[in-house]
């Protein structure tokens, strides 16, 4: 009995001392993770202060780097190349024409391809035989058919590439035109051609930071060969106000140290002394043909006068310059302010961080003639966008956007990417980094345009791309852009926008700039009493646009007729959008008689608004009809039409076609599209590239 107990009583210690072990063993494992987390810690507190310290470091870098670039201004302006009217021509090469698909023939059935199939009598044989070759004869004419219209297409495909390649060349060669006419102006001492092309060459300039105005207003005088010019200087915020930036590990945060204001007001003497500098320069150096004689240059700063309070040009740098003394500086090596006051001896503000102005040499004004302003609002005559110098129009562009509330600037002339203005929208959540592409052209924008921009929108990581154009867009590039994040504004728009910011432009002659209402268009068969309202209705509450196509087969007439929702009519006015009246959604207005002759078929489409509904699809597209009705809104009948399956955004309705003896009938459709209306339009024959 004693022996057992003894033995249970091992077995019990034993169960202690594992338990013991493992208890202590727990213990050591928790000081151990206890450890490695303390570590942990102070490795994650240590990477942190070393972060912020390096962060602290990395924004003293750039406040040094960014007062060293402004102290090397002028040598690096010095170093670019000189302005030449050349730079500003343009080639005349095309792209080629690239029909395509268009390009490959229909292939011709093969005959040897068509054997009768069985009959092992004679008259069975002879009916296979027969089928055989009805077979063929039915596919042959039907490839005839097709090679045909593929041959009609490929004609009008390079009636419109040889019309545009006519028109692309008229415009380079207008454009290369008024440039030679500029330089021989200049050459014979015209004083608006002068003025022109000397702008031209400060607009030209590489040597600018960015986020330097240009905002000139300059006067030639012909008697003198001297350009007399007002141009905008930095404000004296350009000078960081901040020397250097230490983190604090103490209170966890970033000290800015001040930059001493003599300091700045040291720094700030020598921007405007370089940018005065750097202007004559630039001038200067432009001038291959001998027609400045002298410089009367004003540098001046957009601000309010410390004694008024009113917004006006505070003058801090005057200078009159000669050609030859001028030459024999060397600007590389010169400390500007000496150089601008005692070499030059012109006039330098002693603190134009407070805006104390100084007496101008001589102003555009005082001469009299041939006032040029460019980059600020009074500028004189509005000028004509069409006509501007593409540098001083992507200008007007960057400072539209930064009269809207934005940071705007142009980009360099090179390796831009495909961006003419790099635009910064300050405005919480809808803001962001905005791309610009500038389009001076009189014909309309073609859609590869828009996928362009779509493309650099993409690379450039931007939240928003804009096109500006003095022309216009087509339906393609309207479609392309429609749920994207694009704005394409013409040439209307951009006049319109233009004036509510105060700025100056106009298309064409002066009529143009503010635009007259449209005439009432004449009386046409079909516009009195002679027309239909198609009224189109359905369930569910996706948002639809309905468009409508006025084709010749499956092939509409041209991108105008198309009417959707940026292109309201037709050009003949036989088939227009219309405001609905319930229960209908949509309306269209419809003169059959008065369709093109060339027209047989007017297809009807619906695609969802990808704005209203961006994550939409036709599911919810049901019960959807077509009521017929005459001008009065009387309802002559109607015509149920497709509906829409779910993952389909754009859907074919249907499409009236034209009969052999006049009359339309409709056609029900019932085709769906999961891209929307950019998948569905190159059906047509619209380009959405």
């Amino acid at each position: 009995m004693s022996r057992r107990s003894s033995g249970l009583v091992g077995v019990w210690a034993e169960v202690q001392r594992q338990q013991q072990r493992q208890l202590e063993a727990d213990a050591r494992r928790r000081r151990e993770h206890e450890r490695q987390a303390r570590a942990e810690q102070r490795r994650m507190e240590r990477d942190y202060r070393e972060y912020r310290q390096a962060e602290a470091r990395r924004r003293t870098q750039e406040l040094d780097a960014r007062v060293e670039a402004l102290q090397g201004l002028l040598a690096a302006g010095c170093r670019a190349p000189a302005f030449r009217a050349e730079v500003l021509t343009r080639t005349e090469d095309v792209l080629p024409f690239s029909p395509g698909q268009l390009a490959v023939p229909v292939p011709m059935p093969d005959p040897n391809l068509y054997q009768a199939q069985g009959g092992w009598m004679a008259g069975r044989r002879a009916q296979a035989q027969a089928e055989a070759r009805a077979r063929y004869e039915h596919d042959w004419r039907a490839a005839q058919a097709a090679e045909a219209q593929r041959q009609r297409q490929l004609a009008e495909l390079r009636r419109q590439y040889d019309a545009w390649v006519t028109g692309h060349l008229v415009e380079v060669r207008r454009h290369n035109a008024g440039i030679a006419e500029v330089a021989a102006g200049v050459r014979s001492g015209d004083a608006e051609a002068v003025v022109e092309y000397f702008t031209a060459a400060l607009y030209a300039s590489t040597a600018w930071p960015e986020g330097f105005p240009r905002q000139v207003a300059a006067a030639y005088d012909p008697a003198s060969r001297q350009l007399v010019l007002d141009w905008e200087l930095p404000g004296q915020d350009v000078v960081p106000e901040a020397k250097s930036v230490r983190y604090l590990i103490n209170a966890d945060e970033d000290k800015e140290a001040p930059r001493p204001v003599t300091q700045r007001r040291a720094l700030y003497r020598g921007v405007i002394a370089q940018c005065v500098l750097l202007v004559l320069h630039d001038l200067f150096a432009a001038d291959q043909h001998g027609a400045l004689e002298s410089v009367a240059l004003n540098g001046f700063v957009d601000d309010h006068d410390p004694a008024t309070g009113v917004r006006t040009h505070i003058v801090l740098a005057s200078v009159m310059a000669s050609r030859a003394p001028f030459a024999d500086l060397r600007l590389e090596q010169v400390d500007p302010v000496s150089c601008l006051v005692e070499g030059l001896r012109g006039q330098l503000a002693a603190r134009p961080d407070q805006l104390s102005p100084v007496r101008p040499v001589r102003r555009p004004d005082d001469v009299g003639q041939h006032i040029a302003s460019h980059g600020g609002a009074g500028a004189g005559d509005e000028p004509d966008l069409r006509e501007m110098d593409p540098i001083v129009f992507e200008s007007l562009v960057a400072e539209l956007f930064r009269a809207m509330g934005m940071q705007a600037v142009m980009t360099q002339r090179s390796n831009d990417g495909g961006v003419d203005v790099d635009a910064l929208d300050p405005t919480p959540i809808r803001g962001g980094k905005i791309v610009v592409q500038v389009k001076r052209y009189r014909n309309t924008v073609p859609p590869t345009a828009v996928r362009d921009l779509y493309g650099t929108v993409q690379d450039c990581g931007a939240n928003k791309g804009v096109l500006v154009t003095t022309s216009g867009f087509g339906p393609g590039s309207y479609t392309f852009a429609n749920g994207k994040p694009l704005e394409l504004i013409s040439g209307p728009e951009l006049v319109d926008l233009l004036h509510r910011h105060g700025l100056s432009g106009r298309l064409g002659d002066r009529a143009s700039a503010a635009p007259a209402p449209a005439p009432a268009p004449a009386p046409r068969q079909g516009d009195v009493g002679d027309y239909n309202i198609l009224g189109m209705s359905w369930s569910g509450g996706v948002a639809v646009d309905v468009c409508a196509l006025v084709c010749a087969g499956n092939r509409v007439l041209s991108d105008d007729h198309f009417v959707f929702f940026n292109n309201s009519r037709t050009p003949d006015g036989s088939v227009r959008a219309e405001s609905a009246s319930p229960p209908d959604k949509a309306a269209l207005r419809v003169a059959f008689e008065s369709l093109p002759a060339a027209a047989d078929r007017l297809a009807l489409v619906a695609a969802v608004d990808p704005e209203a509904n961006p994550h939409a699809d036709l599911s919810g597209f049901t019960d959807a009809r077509i009521r017929l009705l005459d001008p009065s809104l009387t309802e002559l009948g109607t015509l149920d039409v497709s509906e829409g399956r779910a993952g389909e955004t754009a859907l074919v309705l249907g499409s009236f076609r034209r009969r052999a003896g006049g009359d339309w009938d409709f056609v029900l459709g019932g085709k769906g599209y999961t891209g929307g209306l950019e998948q569905l339009l190159p059906d047509y024959g619209i380009a959405v590239e």
